[in-house]
Parts: structure tokens; C-alpha cells; sequence
């Protein structure tokens, strides 16, 4: 089992930046593909970004290539989500998930993942 907790989100205005943290809990957090998913509500879970166990593959949605950047540190069990350029769609509560382990094939549909944080809100004021 992992154990997920984002930070990092909160208000900013269009254009501007932040950087979400995803820790996990466990010892094989290394082992797992990473992903970030975001969710308003009534709508469905989308995916944002994900990267592979290794760090070596990474996958965007279209609608944040150039603007997000995904990248992982496994001795420090931490995922990170750069995000650039933000606009008022950007604004969401974003999900840490943890899916497929020992692969460089980089999921990105939600069914994939099994653990999930508990979400971190981003709201981009125009």
C-alpha cells in the first residue's frame, strides 16, 4: 500500500506559477508509476501528466504540454508538478496517484491507478 498527501496548491493569478508535491509513505515508492490527474466538480477525473518509475518517460495531456513539467526524486519519495503559464482552466483540485509498477510504459487513464491522494485545490484567478 502507498500513501499519498499533495501540497502545493492554492490561488494565483493567470500567468503566474506553482509547483505541486506529492510524498508517499512506503518503501517501494520507487517501484511505481507516477501520475497527476485534476477533477472539477461534476466532471470526470482527467489525466494531467505522468512519469515512469524510472524518471525516463514522461507523458502530458495536450492541454498542458510546454506549460507543466513532471519529475520525480525517489530518495526522497516526492513526485513534483511544475506548472507554468497557468490560466483560469487550469483551476481544479489535483490528484497524486500511484498505477502500474515496473514499467516505462507511462499510464494515463485513471483506471490504471491504484492509490490516490486526497487532492490539492488550484485556483487561477483572471
Amino acid at each position: 500500500q502507498v500513501k499519498l498527501v499533495e501540497s502545493g496548491g492554492g490561488l494565483v493569478q493567470a500567468g503566474g506559477s506553482l509547483r505541486l508535491s506529492c510524498a508517499a509513505a512506503g518503501r517501494t515508492f520507487n517501484t511505481y508509476t507516477m501520475g497527476w490527474f485534476r477533477q472539477a466538480p461534476g466532471k470526470e477525473r482527467e489525466f494531467v501528466s505522468a512519469i515512469s518509475w524510472s524518471g525516463r518517460n514522461t507523458a502530458y495531456a495536450d492541454s498542458v504540454k510546454g506549460r507543466f513539467a513532471i519529475s520525480r526524486d525517489n530518495a526522497k519519495n516526492t513526485v513534483y508538478l511544475q506548472m507554468n503559464s497557468l490560466k483560469s482552466e487550469d483551476t481544479d483540485v489535483y490528484y497524486c496517484a500511484a498505477g502500474p509498477r515496473y514499467t516505462e510504459i507511462v499510464a494515463t487513464t485513471s483506471d490504471r491507478y491504484n492509490y490516490w491522494g486526497q487532492g490539492t485545490q488550484v485556483t487561477v484567478s483572471s
